[in-house]
């Protein structure tokens, strides 16, 4: 028995069957992870990282090596020609804002073939509000290709749909708060084929949060013209506390840091105010962290098949996130069950979750997220939309031992309350 948690026979019991449910896809994590894991250790080799690169630039920023070895490193490690890697990207959504007004122009068409993005996204595009600066308030246009009625890509809609009008081809990797599958590298590449060849000219991007490292190949080993994400996802490693990266073609990525600084100065300025080193230091664990976070998310999905629930991925699909969808029934479980994880955070463990109104989702939300980060999805969280069919998704854990007692925990407080199968 558990000798620092109070688990019932129940849970105990199906914690070892999920486990031993588990062994083929940890063992297939593993692989991937060494792989990744090889693959930035040599980028660190290649550039000759030493402690001089952690070292604080102030006011300009000019002339910072530790800045543009960095950027260098993470070129190799995505197999892209440039990379701009900055600790002031507020957030994952300014990230990807950056990355379309750095390349779009009024009188531009984004069409989105993954469906709607997600939630966050919607003001940046203007889908949702009104004179806030979006791409549709600089009269570029959009359109989108639904997913089909599985969930999946259409490619023959996205064949039509694309053509010398269409400027970009937007892809959200990740599900977002969908139920549809996560994209694996293979369908990106795919996607990037059919568009080039309808419109060579056509940029392709890829919003890559949740993705880095879940599988040995980036999009932009794979045909994508630029890929972004957030630092305190996968690709922060658990240790950057804050930022975003953006990779891709050279010009496109200079564009890019036009847009984040000022045209005509771009990526020369910038202070790195002492945030260097845990930059390279969260790309360094990133691989392995993001295996854990794969184990966990197989875990949760076995534990909680065993005990009833609709998941997806299920526990022995081949993952191309780090997100995990389980169908709770009802906003009474669902809340139960965020708050069962927020029990067993080691931080703000003595905090309830309730759901509450959320800048940029149209419903009210629950989180659980006891991180040391702020916000930080790497680390293991549980959210979810109060609205039907009521599914969490859980993403990240920063080791899997610690994700796994939650996920008990979790389980326990549904028991508790009456509401687990």
């Amino acid at each position: 028995m558990n000798p620092f948690f109070k688990l019932s026979e129940k849970i105990e019991k199906a914690d070892k069957i999920a486990l031993e449910m588990c062994k083929e896809q940890f063992s297939y994590i593993d692989d991937i992870t060494e792989y990744n894991q090889l693959k930035v250790q040599k980028a660190f080799i290649d550039n000759g990282i030493s402690d001089s690169h952690f070292t604080a630039s102030t006011g300009y920023g000019y002339g910072d090596r530790g800045r543009e070895t960095l950027d260098k490193v993470w070129a190799q490690v995505f197999g892209a020609e440039d990379a701009l890697v900055r600790h002031n990207f507020t957030c994952g959504t300014h990230t990807l804002a950056t990355a379309l007004f750095g390349v779009l122009r009024p009188g531009d068409k984004m069409l989105s073939v993954t469906g709607t993005p997600y939630d966050t996204i919607h003001s940046v595009i203007g889908i949702s509000g009104e004179g806030m600066g979006s791409l549709k308030d600089y009269g570029i246009a959009y359109d989108e290709v639904p997913l089909d009625k599985n969930g999946k890509l259409d490619f023959n809609a996205i064949e039509n749909a694309v053509d010398d009008s269409v400027t970009m081809v937007y892809i959200q990797r990740s599900r977002g708060y969908e139920l549809r599958p996560s994209l694996s590298v293979d369908e990106i590449e795919k996607i990037s084929k059919i568009s080039k060849m309808k419109n060579p000219n056509v940029i392709v991007m890829v919003d890559n949060c949740y993705g880095e490292f879940v599988e040995k190949r980036e999009p932009t080993q794979a045909g994508a013209d630029l890929a972004a994400g957030s630092l305190i996802k996968n690709a922060g490693g658990g240790i950057a506390s804050t930022g975003g990266y953006i990779v891709g073609k050279k010009e496109l990525v200079e564009k890019c840091a036009y847009r984040l600084t000022t045209p005509g100065l771009g990526r020369e300025v910038g202070a790195t105010l002492g945030h260097n080193r845990e930059l390279y230091m969260g790309l360094f664990f990133a691989p392995h962290t993001v295996g854990e976070a794969l184990k966990s998310a197989v875990y949760i999905s076995a534990l909680f098949e065993h005990f009833g629930y609709n998941v997806t991925p299920k526990y022995n699909e081949i993952r191309h996130d780090i997100v995990q969808s389980l169908g709770l029934e009802n906003p009474e479980s669902l809340v139960a069950f965020c708050q069962g994880i927020q029990s067993g955070s080691p931080i703000d463990s003595f905090v309830l979750p309730e759901p509450w109104d959320m800048p940029g989702y149209d419903s009210k939300v629950v989180m659980a997220a006891g991180a040391f980060t702020l916000g930080s999805s790497i680390e293991l969280s549980a959210d979810a939309p109060i609205r039907e069919p009521y599914y969490a998704w859980i993403q990240g854990g920063l080791n899997f031992h610690s994700a796994k007692i939650c996920a008990k925990l979790a389980a326990q407080h549904l028991e508790d309350k009456r509401l687990l199968k």
